[in-house]
């Protein structure tokens, strides 16, 4: 399996550091409101990777953090608390927000069949971890002390922006004034904030009562599920130059310079007809408001699948109607598959079944993958050994085609006249006269009906 690892630039043999297991980080939600669509793709992309590693044989521990103190409105460290704001919005208390909206997140992925990792910790329950974490990084001298929280010195990282390849003199020196003239450096980045008496989420610390900063957070809990040094560490394209780059920092730091994370991997953004997604544009949705819009969660998996995770995807009206269509036809035409004893050549299944898992493995090419899988369902012959394939393609596509039923037919209540033109028209297939039948076609046609022609005879449907 190779993957491309953000860090090197290039594509990787994927070589696990423990034998046959991986360990793997995901950047999680922050449970202050509803994932947009834009966020939910990250997370597909990150259920096609750990379905890929499944598919390989390796042993799998992921975690999947949910953030629900200390990200505050700023990915920086300006504004205030997302979950404040939230709980302000709703007049709720922030912990009535993150369990709200942990919940609506997880019922989201699994309407899109998102395979969840096998651990999701909160990190509210980890609180006493980072205050450690953060006194350590004191003691080694890359934190300081203001009267607003504990920095980091960035000064003392000279490795700093080697994920996104931000010269740190450049950034600096373009950095907008800052309003705290106690840091260090304009890029410096909390560690730990102290809280405000009117701050509801604080905890007792060396420094007062105060909050962790969001970057600790993720340091803190892929060090404590997964160790010193883990395999992969995934998150979107918008997580390099800040997050990605402060946690790569901190973790470094105490890991007095070694690294933490092997391979790094990063989705691309979803734009809204070529432009951004933004709620002031109204153009953010979720995956609710794709179900009352008639989108289905699988479509708009489906969808996803379409584009590779490193390439940009664009999301419009016709190409997720496409998606829609283009879904409905897939299962359709896998399901016609099943239970069939047509012929087709043992080799030609085996084949596809190979090329479909190369692409996979060949950094998660999952469009490719898809055509392979859309080749054996438009085979002409229709083979259970077709549908046993497409099965096992599946358990990477994640689109449960297993468990597809097809909708009921509706009984139609034929017109005598009707009736008449559909006998008339299939005594002129019988004598060969198909200008005949094509008028006949054309009649019903008009009529509002259209007629299939099958090995089992006429097929009549409304239009």
């Amino acid at each position: 399996m190779r993957v491309y690892n953000t860090l090197s630039r290039q594509k990787e043999d994927l070589k696990p550091i423990d034998g046959n297991s991986v360990r793997m980080y995901s950047c999680g939600p922050t449970v202050y409101g509803y994932a947009h669509i834009g966020n939910m793709r990250t997370y597909i992309f990150m259920d096609l990777l750990r379905r890929a590693l499944k598919s390989n044989g390796y042993d799998l521990t992921g975690v999947m953090n949910i953030t629900d103190v200390g990200h505050l409105t700023s990915d920086g460290d300006a504004g205030e608390d997302k979950m404040e704001k939230g709980a302000r919005r709703e007049g709720k208390t922030p912990w009535e927000i993150a369990a709200f909206y942990t919940e609506a997140f997880m019922a989201d992925c699994a309407r899109l069949h998102i395979d969840m990792p096998e651990i999701t910790p909160k990190a509210t329950d980890n609180i006493q971890e980072m205050i450690d974490f953060v006194s350590e990084l004191v003691e080694l001298g890359y934190g300081y002390e203001t009267s607003d929280g504990i920095y980091y010195d960035i000064s003392k990282f000279p490795n700093y922006g080697k994920l996104s390849g931000i010269n740190l003199e450049d950034q600096q020196a373009g950095a907008r004034v800052d309003v705290n003239v106690e840091k260090r450096n304009p890029a410096d980045f909390a560690l730990w904030k102290k809280a405000p008496k009117e701050h509801i989420m604080q905890w007792p610390s060396p420094w007062g009562m105060g909050y962790p900063g969001w970057h600790i957070e993720c340091s803190v809990m892929s060090r404590k599920y997964l160790g010193e040094y883990f395999d992969i560490h995934t998150g979107g394209v918008d997580h390099i130059p800040i997050h990605h780059e402060n946690e790569i920092a901190q973790s470094e730091a105490i890991n007095h310079g070694k690294p933490a994370v092997k391979y790094w991997m990063h989705s691309e953004f979803m734009m809204v007809n070529n432009g951004k997604m933004s709620k002031s544009l109204g153009n953010v949705w979720t995956v609710s408001d794709l179900e009352k819009m008639g989108i289905p969660p699988m479509a708009f998996r489906y969808f996803c699948l379409n584009a590779h995770y490193r390439n940009k995807l664009n999301y419009t009206e016709d190409s997720i109607k496409a998606a829609v269509i283009s879904c409905a036809r897939f299962y359709e035409g896998a399901f016609a598959h099943k239970g069939q004893t047509g012929e087709v050549a043992d080799q030609l299944v085996e084949t596809a079944v190979r090329e479909f898992f190369d692409a996979v493995n060949d950094d998660l090419n999952v469009p490719k993958a898809l055509g392979i899988a859309w080749n054996l369902i438009k085979s002409e012959s229709k083979s259970d050994a077709i549908w046993q394939a497409l099965i096992k393609m599946d358990t990477i596509l994640g689109l449960d085609i297993a468990n597809y039923q097809p909708a009921a037919k509706e009984e139609l209540d034929v017109p005598a006249e009707v009736s008449e033109l559909l006998a008339k028209r299939a005594a002129a297939r019988q004598a060969k006269d198909w200008a005949l039948s094509d008028q006949i076609r054309n009649t019903l046609g008009d009529m509002g009906y259209v007629v299939k022609d099958s090995a089992e005879g006429q097929k009549l449907e409304r239009k």
